[in-house]
């Protein structure tokens, strides 16, 4: 992935929006009218257009935490107290979900992206779509023989 972005997060959402409107060659309202109409058309750009939404949220919780913290600060004397340093980390918390969605959008851009284009997840994905969850669910049923665990009532052990 090519380091356009810049590294202060001057304008993050500015540069990933212009390269997602380069890599399509149609502005962002355009493509967000063609997944509106058919999300199912083009998976790709739906996934897009979705992490763009989510960068765009982030930034905008980013910019409320950020004014909140600077007028905070302009009320406070040489210490800052907690409820402005609770501010400061959630200012520190908004630049890393901004981040984060930041990196998914660049990764999406990236045709050869780690984890794109390896043969193995490509074959797997094909095969052996995920149709249930990733963990399991349901409590694990206990093997015949191994007793009940004892559930405590009112102080004593019931079986």
């Amino acid at each position: 992935m090519s380091d356009d972005i810049p590294d202060g997060g001057e304008d993050v959402v500015g540069v990933l929006t212009a390269r997602i409107e380069a890599h399509f060659g149609m502005g962002m309202d355009h493509l967000k009218a063609v997944v509106t109409d058919d999300p199912a058309a083009n998976p790709y750009v739906t996934d897009v257009v979705k992490w763009h939404g989510l960068l765009l949220d982030a930034q905008a919780v980013l910019d409320r935490a950020e004014d909140n913290l600077l007028a905070a600060l302009e009320t406070q004397p040489s210490e800052v107290d907690d409820p402005t340093m609770d501010l400061a980390h959630r200012v520190n918390a908004a630049v890393t979900a901004r981040d984060g969605r930041a990196m998914v959008v660049r990764w999406l851009l990236a045709p050869g992206a780690p984890g794109k284009k390896d043969p193995a997840v490509e074959r797997l994905a094909r095969l052996r779509p995920r149709t249930g969850p990733a963990v399991q669910t349901s409590p694990a049923r206990r093997p015949v023989g191994v007793p009940a665990p004892a559930v405590a009532r009112a102080g004593r052990a019931i079986r």
